[in-house]
């Protein structure tokens, strides 16, 4: 039996969204943008430290874009890129997979 050599692209990529909570984040990002405290409130257990380092990675990544308003109070506000858009098929890829597949205890 041979084994398959894993791309490193798609390496790097499941790595990525493989990191705890990465997914959740991007999920609730496919509405729309959301501030901080929206994010950090509509996952619960989810750390403000945490959600904070997460959201770096994806921005160093160019999945997620980060705007500053220079209002007062300052707003902040977290959206998708272009190649964070880009992972809406996955997702809804993945949803469908579930509903077929995964059975959850009554």
């Amino acid at each position: 039996m041979t084994t398959a050599i894993m791309c490193p692209r798609f390496e790097k990529a499941v790595e990525l969204l493989s990191k705890r909570w990465t997914t959740f984040i991007v999920y609730k990002l496919l509405d729309g943008p959301k501030r901080f405290v929206e994010i950090e409130n509509s996952l619960s257990n989810l750390s403000g430290k945490v959600l904070s380092e997460r959201l770096k990675e994806l921005e160093e990544e160019g999945i997620i874009q980060r705007t500053v308003y220079p209002e007062k109070p300052v707003r902040i506000e977290y959206a998708l890129t272009e190649k964070g858009k880009a992972l809406a098929p996955l997702f809804g890829q993945i949803q469908d997979w579930a509903s077929d597949w995964i059975v959850l205890a009554e």
